[in-house]
């Protein structure tokens, strides 16, 4: 895509790139990578300071807190991915429909999309933890659900402004079905708006994921997950006080770079996605 081949020429998305690539090399192989089983206690060595043979040390019941992290990347990043993926599904599809299916589908969706906004993200996770049972795929079904306003709003905002362009007029004089005018004319346009959105939505949705499991929902012990392990080495902050330190920078530094990456994207003019951006952000 043009407006991704330009922001790769700004320091900050090279570098952002980068980070990313090196998560994403951890979700993949990270497991493998492990010096130790996560799960593996070692009782005589717990909450064990950084040594030779625990670079990071050692949590509550002697696991190694190294290779917690590297087994708890996939995890992490996959749950995030799981939620962003349901919400651009159920964002982009009645985003694009409402601005071509006529006003009784506009009016429904809005409302619907509406409603959504006003739940907040942990107590309607939490509920349908409840309901539904408490496991990964149900909390991030419930987050993905609330993440569909945002792929809603940007959608229908830049789709919004081109159903009355000339060469979208043009093609439905020359008999162009609405499909073909969405798919030919209508998505290479909103496509940029959308990939700045998925961006922003994928560090958000990681900070849900991680508050998520800090509660103890979604993942359950003694599954490694960032946010999990950041909660329980908050217990321990006086036998460890450096305990959260690697959860928390592998969570702030990842964020920071979809962040960063987004905000490249948004630079470059012809992805004409600020607008929607600044939506998002609000």
């Amino acid at each position: 895509m043009r407006a991704l081949r330009l922001a790769v020429r700004l320091p900050s998305a090279r570098v952002a790139l980068a980070v990313l690539g090196v998560v994403v090399v951890l979700m993949a192989v990270g497991e493998w990578l492990a010096p130790y089983d996560p799960l593996h206690q070692d009782t005589t060595a717990i909450l064990a300071g950084p040594s030779a043979e625990h670079w990071l040390g050692t949590d509550y019941v002697g696991r190694d807190v190294l290779s917690r992290l590297l087994a708890g990347s996939r995890l992490s990043v996959i749950a995030a991915a799981e939620a962003v993926g349901l919400g651009l599904l159920l964002g982009v599809l009645p985003g694009l429909a409402s601005v071509y299916l006529g006003r009784v589908f506009e009016w429904l969706s809005l409302r619907v999309m509406d409603g959504l906004m006003a739940l907040p993200f942990i107590i309607f996770a939490i509920a349908v933890a409840a309901l539904l049972g408490n496991g990964l795929h149900q909390a991030m079904f419930a987050v993905g659900v609330l993440l569909a306003p945002t792929f809603y709003r940007v959608t229908r905002a830049a789709a919004g402004g081109l159903r009355q362009a000339q060469y979208v007029e043009a093609a439905t004089l020359f008999g162009a079905t609405r499909w073909r005018i969405v798919r030919t004319h209508v998505w290479q346009k909103v496509l940029p708006t959308v990939v700045v959105t998925t961006a922003t939505a994928m560090a958000g949705a990681l900070l849900v994921v991680s508050s998520l499991t800090f509660l103890g929902i979604g993942v359950q012990p003694p599954a490694p997950t960032w946010g999990g392990m950041l909660a329980s080495d908050l217990g321990y902050l006086s036998q460890r006080p450096f305990g959260p330190l690697a959860p928390a920078l592998l969570i702030i530094v990842t964020v920071a770079a979809l962040n960063a990456l987004a905000d490249a994207i948004t630079v470059d003019p012809a992805t004409s996605t600020k607008e929607a951006h600044d939506a998002v952000r609000r």
